[in-house]
């Protein structure tokens, strides 16, 4: 008997390799929804080969014309609009597996929905855990949903831990070391990254990734908020996560144990291997991804992060030590910064500079509720607008 999968961010990176592993394995899984924001011909190639029941444009308005193209390329797949549609199909229990592979505080409620409605939920959106871990992972435990990290790095430490009762333990943990490659300018002169555009940021050495995530990776912000992500996932303070960059990106993350032990998981860097992981445990299944050729490698290396080089990583860990909604106001000044920079309106070395203006002028709140959640994100990104704004008149 096959699953039900709904897929967020169906037309990015990961939705293009969730639905690639998907494909292999038509026993297993149907794809029973798709969703994208507004690339409508992108998401109608992907119902014309697999035919879902819904699909969903998240940030177009209705349009009769688009709905009909839709019902005869899918096989009478029905097109939805607005964001409410998403939480719609994301809670739709005709659909056991979400796939969370939408971007930025977007995914924040229908992702949440899905775990309300007690889905297995495989997480690529680190921003749902970063605006309210508390809440969310609350909310997993409550409604007997699964949850299961498709980040590299998490799944990394996921498959590194012991599983006690049908929950990864981390009982005999002394450290997590998520891994990272540093990005295109991890050995770039310091003095040069002021003149650094948007195509070159965007040009990561080892994956094939958004505009947005590869930014975050260029400015290891993607690691500080795994970093949030990870304490959350795995109940670790954050001085028990530590970040290492490794060029190679084929040692995706370690755990050290109380004993001295550390074990580790490598992979070509390819994001077919947590996905289909995730898609089966505890069973196994073909990825398509090539065996790991170490040989050929011949040597791993890694080195301790430059504080300098990457300020985004302190301002994560400022976040989750001062907690609240930081964690929230982080990550929507980071959007809204690194927006401003993709549209060619502020450096890149600004980035950092956003961040953490809007984190010293945001109000700190209590991350109890959705809508306090919601609310600093809201506040966050006009502080950080405003922060933006004055960068950009001074650099003019």
């Amino acid at each position: 008997m096959t699953q039900g999968l709904t897929l967020l961010g169906a037309t990015g990176s990961i939705g293009a390799s969730t639905l690639d592993v998907v494909a292999r394995h038509p026993d297993r899984y149907r794809v029973f929804a798709v969703t994208a924001h507004r690339a409508a011909d992108a998401l109608l190639e992907v119902c014309r080969r697999h035919a879902p029941r819904y699909a969903v444009l998240s940030g177009a308005a209705e349009d009769l014309a688009l709905r009909r193209r839709f019902a005869e390329a899918g096989g009478g797949t029905q097109l939805l609009f607005g964001a409410e549609s998403l939480e719609q199909v994301a809670a739709d229990s005709e659909s056991a597996i979400l796939v969370a592979a939408i971007v930025g505080a977007a995914g924040f409620g229908p992702i949440l929905a899905a775990a309300r409605a007690g889905k297995r939920l495989l997480l690529a959106n680190k921003e749902s855990l970063v605006m309210a871990g508390a809440l969310f992972m609350r909310a997993v435990r409550e409604h007997g949903a699964t949850l299961l990290p498709i980040d590299s790095e998490h799944n990394a430490v996921f498959q590194c831990l012991p599983q006690v009762a049908g929950r990864a333990s981390t009982s005999a943990v002394r450290r997590i070391l998520l891994t990272a490659s540093g990005g295109p300018f991890r050995s770039a002169p310091i003095e040069r990254l002021s003149q650094v555009t948007p195509e070159q940021a965007c040009a990561h050495p080892n994956w094939v990734m958004g505009r947005k995530i590869s930014v975050d990776s260029a400015t290891m912000m993607n690691k500080g908020l795994e970093v949030i992500e990870a304490r959350w996932l795995f109940d670790v303070p954050p001085e028990r996560i530590e970040v290492l960059i490794h060029a190679q990106s084929i040692v995706h993350s370690l755990v050290e144990f109380v004993d001295g032990s550390v074990m580790a998981q490598l992979s070509n860097p390819d994001m077919r291997v947590p996905i289909a992981h995730a898609l089966a445990f505890p069973e196994r299944i073909e990825s398509g991804v090539l065996p790991l050729d170490l040989a050929t490698i011949g040597q791993l290396s890694f080195e301790r992060p430059d504080a300098q080089r990457f300020p985004c990583l302190a301002l994560a860990y400022a976040a989750l030590r001062e907690g609240g909604t930081a964690p929230a106001v982080l990550s929507a000044a980071n959007e809204v910064a690194v927006g401003a920079f993709l549209e060619g309106k502020l450096r890149y070395t600004a980035i950092p500079q956003v961040i953490e203006r809007t984190l010293r002028h945001a109000p700190a709140m209590q991350a109890d509720t959705v809508d306090a959640v919601l609310e600093a994100d809201r506040s966050a990104r006009r502080i950080a607008s405003d922060c933006a704004a004055t960068l950009m008149g001074k650099a003019a």
